[in-house]
């Protein structure tokens, strides 16, 4: 895993439209907040509307740039749905200079053998596919930035998933093969780059379904690997396509 980026500054985003998925919490509320922070536009993408609504007004109180807010479950979302919301971003807003995709779903560890169909179906859409189709669906503008980064979140267990994992991992590992697949597609164009973080254990939502008996508080908070996803999405990033940045090792 490569780890070799600059440190983010505190204005390095200013003027950068970054759409952020699973906005409303754990990681990638963490990151779209941090985002605006640094003077980013954000297009906040999120399952659950009231949880959103919060986000993009703490966004608002702290003096960040009006954000944008998209409620779609990706569990269920469309290619239309997607190419609508999209459309309505560049419509709004004119640009998007990057994605960072956090959103996520997370059964109780189980045997592959146990997991039914629906259940696979689910974890598939959303862990794998609905972050590629959302990135095919940008693609378009995101070519027209002159700076375009694309942030995917994989899992550490993808390396060495062991018994009950397969659930958690399979889609991660789809998605990881995607992604260095698309880095080199992506080659043929300068201003397009694409890489992944692996978070490692910390306390997120996810964390409390695979580990329901663990202590929260022995873990690294969310905000400890916000930096490795501001150094990928951010100029500090260029030059980085096709890596993976293990980010409780930076």
């Amino acid at each position: 895993m490569n780890t070799q980026t600059t440190p983010a500054t505190d204005d390095e985003l200013l003027g950068r439209v970054i759409l952020v998925t699973g906005a409303s919490l754990g990681i990638g509320r963490a990151v779209a907040l941090a985002c605006a922070d640094r003077g980013a536009t954000l297009v906040l993408f999120g399952r659950d509307d009231e949880r959103l609504s919060e986000v993009y007004d703490e966004i608002e109180s702290h003096g960040g740039p009006e954000p944008a807010a998209v409620p779609l479950d990706f569990a269920t979302a469309t290619a239309r749905q997607f190419d609508e919301a999209v459309g309505a971003v560049a419509r709004t807003l004119g640009r998007i200079d990057g994605i960072v995709h956090c959103a996520g779903h997370t059964e109780k560890l189980a045997p592959v053998d146990s997991i039914d169909l629906d259940t696979w179906l689910k974890l598939a859409r959303v862990n794998w596919l609905a972050p590629l189709a959302l990135t095919r669906a940008c693609l378009p503008i995101l070519k027209a930035s002159e700076d375009a980064s694309v942030v995917y979140t994989l899992d550490s267990h993808v390396r060495t998933p062991g018994a009950w994992w397969g659930g958690v991992v399979a889609p991660r590992a789809a998605l990881e093969s995607a992604m260095r697949a698309q880095a080199e597609e992506w080659a043929v164009h300068p201003n397009l780059r694409v890489n992944a973080v692996v978070p490692g254990p910390v306390a997120s939502p996810s964390r409390k379904v695979t580990h329901p008996g663990e202590n929260a508080e022995s873990l690294p908070a969310i905000e400890t690997v916000v930096p490795a996803y501001l150094r990928l999405i951010g100029p500090a990033g260029r030059g980085s396509t096709g890596q993976i940045v293990d980010a409780a090792a930076g």
